[in-house]
C-alpha cells in the first residue's frame, strides 16, 4: 500500500462516532457563518441566510450517518448472508393469482357452482 493511499485513510470517516464529530463540525462552522450573516446583512436577508445555513448540517449529518455501516456485536456470532432464499415449490395446487399451465377438468366441487377451473 502507498503513502498516498495511507493518508486517504485518515480522511475516510468508518465509524458513527466520526460521522457525529464531523456533523457537529459543519453544524458549528453552520451557527458562525449565519451569525456573520445576521450581522453583515441586518433585517430579513440576514435572518433568510442565517437559517438557510443552519438547514446544511441537518442534510450533510444524515447523508454522513447513513453512509457509515454499523460494525456488527460479535464476528463469532455473526451469520452467513444467503444470496437468495430458497423458493418452495408447490406439488399441483392451483393457485388463484397466477395461471396454470394447463385447464383441469375437474371444476368445482360443488354441483351447484358453474365454475370451471
Amino acid at each position: 500500500m502507498g503513502m498516498r493511499n495511507r493518508i486517504a485513510r485518515l480522511f475516510t470517516i468508518k465509524t458513527p462516532v466520526e460521522a457525529y464529530l464531523v456533523t457537529y463540525a459543519i453544524a458549528v462552522g453552520a451557527i458562525e457563518r449565519g451569525l456573520t450573516y445576521m450581522h453583515n446583512y441586518p433585517g430579513n436577508s440576514g435572518v433568510i441566510l442565517a437559517i438557510a445555513c443552519l438547514g446544511v448540517p441537518f442534510i450533510a449529518g444524515a447523508k454522513l450517518v447513513d453512509s457509515v455501516k454499523v460494525p456488527a456485536i460479535s464476528p463469532v456470532r455473526a451469520m452467513p448472508a444467503r444470496a437468495t432464499m430458497p423458493v418452495p415449490r408447490s406439488g399441483g395446487r392451483i393457485s388463484r393469482s397466477r395461471p396454470t399451465p394447463f385447464r383441469r377438468g375437474r371444476g368445482s366441487a360443488l354441483r351447484s357452482s358453474r365454475r370451471t377451473d
